[in-house]
């Protein structure tokens, strides 16, 4: 059954936008991620409009995470004052993201823009993941302990503005994670996306918190910068269509349950290897899309015989 989207300007089939909004919210309750890297591009493929993807994609990850976030807590893996710090960074950076799509819009710059920061974050952060968590995976087979210990120190742990986060076991200064969040913030309001892709490994990595906390924490951000960016794009860009956010939303809430009982069944470095090899598939096909040359070629000139 197709279904006319006003905002979009364009009508779908209803049964394949809920089965897509299924298949992200799966992927918000396993990994701890809003699914924005793959739904955006997904409604981009699709036809609807770069600006429409993105900001109606920012209203679905905002309910898939709430289910997944419920999840998460009901499992105690949601450090709750971490999570405030990273949403007081991610609003910042939302408000920040938001102006500036404004800005690209009346540039007519705003796809090649997002199709950059799609390949470039998404390379970036699925090679890395898939290096260590392939590496991880080769120690545990051969009974090597884990080289990524939780609560190791780095250089974060020098800096002031100290907190102790009690669920994460961490004794850390609230600047880092301040930033990482007002960088997730700037990315969901840009690119559609939750920012989980890149939270998750730097929370991992950055600040060595356990896995397992990480992806309830990560939901748990994601909820509110989302809901901030939502309203953004509403009033400032008036991006985001209901009919298509309810829809994905349906699907999506339902999906989120099932994957965060499928997470707690693997182990942290599979489930970071599972990721790494979504980001870098999303990567690659956003990649061609950008090599390849377009079906239709519109160029500007004068008409002849006009």
């Amino acid at each position: 059954m197709n279904i006319y989207l006003p905002i979009a300007e364009m009508s779908v089939n209803a049964a394949l936008l809920l089965g897509m909004g299924w298949a992200i919210g799966f992927l918000s309750g396993m990994f701890g991620v809003g699914g924005g890297f793959l739904l955006t591009p997904l409604l981009i493929f699709m036809g609807v409009p770069t600006a429409v993807a993105v900001g109606t994609g920012s209203m679905q990850i905002l309910a898939s995470s709430v289910s997944g976030a419920i999840a998460q807590y009901q499992r105690r893996n949601v450090d709750i004052k971490l999570g405030v710090v990273l949403v007081a960074g991610g609003i910042v950076g939302s408000v920040v993201g938001v102006s500036l799509m404004k800005i690209l819009r009346q540039m007519g710059q705003f796809e090649l823009f997002v199709s950059l920061c799609y390949v470039t974050f998404l390379g970036a952060v699925g090679a890395l993941m898939m290096i260590e968590s392939v590496g991880a995976m080769r120690k545990t087979q051969a009974g090597q302990p884990s080289s990524r210990k939780t609560g190791q120190h780095n250089w974060v742990h020098g800096l002031p503005f100290k907190m102790r986060f009690q669920r994460s076991k961490l004794y850390i200064s609230a600047v880092p994670p301040a930033m990482i969040g007002a960088f997730v913030g700037f990315m969901a309001a840009i690119m559609g996306v939750g920012g989980g892709f890149v939270m998750v490994p730097a929370l991992i990595y950055l600040l060595r918190v356990p896995t397992s906390v990480v992806i309830g924490t990560s939901l748990f951000q994601i909820v509110f910068v989302m809901a901030a960016t939502t309203m953004l794009q509403a009033m400032e860009n008036k991006a985001v269509d209901i009919v298509l956010a309810l829809i994905l939303i349906v699907g999506g809430v339902v999906g989120a349950q099932f994957g965060a009982a499928a997470g707690a069944r693997l182990k942290g470095e599979q489930l970071r290897f599972l990721l790494a090899g979504l980001v870098l598939l999303v990567c690659m096909r956003i990649g061609w899309d950008l090599m390849v040359t377009p079906t239709e070629i519109f160029s500007i000139g004068p008409t002849i015989g006009g």
